[in-house]
């Protein structure tokens, strides 16, 4: 795929975007190409899905003004750096930390923001629940982000302990979301947060029913959350 088409594609969805984030993009692409042969990083094979429904539907967040330069965000449960690793490329003033429990996950991280030559990225080799017991991570972020991670009270439990007061969870969802949103406000509401009303994460010419739903940090999140690695996703909360 050509940079001038990863340009167009910016312009049609009116992400605000630097002179140098298509080639950024493109070698991000390039990279994400070669290691995906050899390694299960993204089940979408075709370029121009692959800017749109990875980079294109990670950016849309920056029409909503909920990510602000020099921020700090961490993006737990990165995977291939899906929104994390696209948000740090577009904003270099914002402060990214990228997630994984998958170790050959973050190689692959490491490799793209060498290759970019981007020095606004840390990456963190932990499970989400072991990280968020951290003191220098826990409630030290603006933002703490998710796409296609978990259902939503699971989701709660792993990126609320990250947030500071004030700051947001931000959580990438499908059509699931309607299904998931009665247990995962009472799941946000024990972790000290609020549910606020969902923001469409559309894409150009995609019919995709894709939206950002933000949960505002309104107080600290109790001591005895997250449970232990494993617990949230068996014994989710909100039920």
């Amino acid at each position: 795929m050509e940079i001038r088409q990863i340009r167009l594609s910016l312009e049609q969805n009116e992400i605000p975007f630097r002179e140098n984030l298509p080639e950024k993009l493109k070698i991000y692409l390039e990279l994400l190409r070669e290691w995906n042969s050899r390694m299960d990083l993204t089940a979408v094979t075709d370029d121009e899905e692959t800017v749109d429904k990875h980079f294109i539907d990670s950016l849309t967040v920056l029409r909503t003004g909920l990510v602000k330069e020099n921020m700090k965000l961490i993006d737990v449960g990165t995977g291939a750096g899906f929104p994390g690793m696209v948000l740090a490329l577009a904003c270099p003033e914002l402060q990214v930390t990228l997630l994984d429990a998958q170790q050959k996950r973050l190689s692959f991280l490491k490799a793209v923001s060498e290759a970019t030559e981007s020095e606004n990225i840390t990456i963190i080799h932990a499970r989400a629940e072991d990280g968020a017991r951290k003191a220098e991570l826990r409630e030290q972020y603006d933002i703490a982000a998710a796409r296609a991670l978990a259902p939503l009270n699971v989701l709660c439990e792993y990126l609320l302990p990250y947030v500071k007061v004030d700051g947001y969870a931000l959580c990438w969802k499908g059509p699931a979301l309607k299904e998931e949103t009665e247990a995962g406000r009472k799941a946000a509401h024990l972790l000290g947060g609020r549910l606020e009303m969902p923001v469409k994460s559309t894409v150009f010419g995609r019919e995709w029913d894709h939206m950002i739903l933000p949960v505002r940090k309104i107080q600290h999140t109790s001591a005895q959350y997250p449970r232990k690695a494993g617990t949230p996703k068996n014994k989710p909360l909100g039920l």
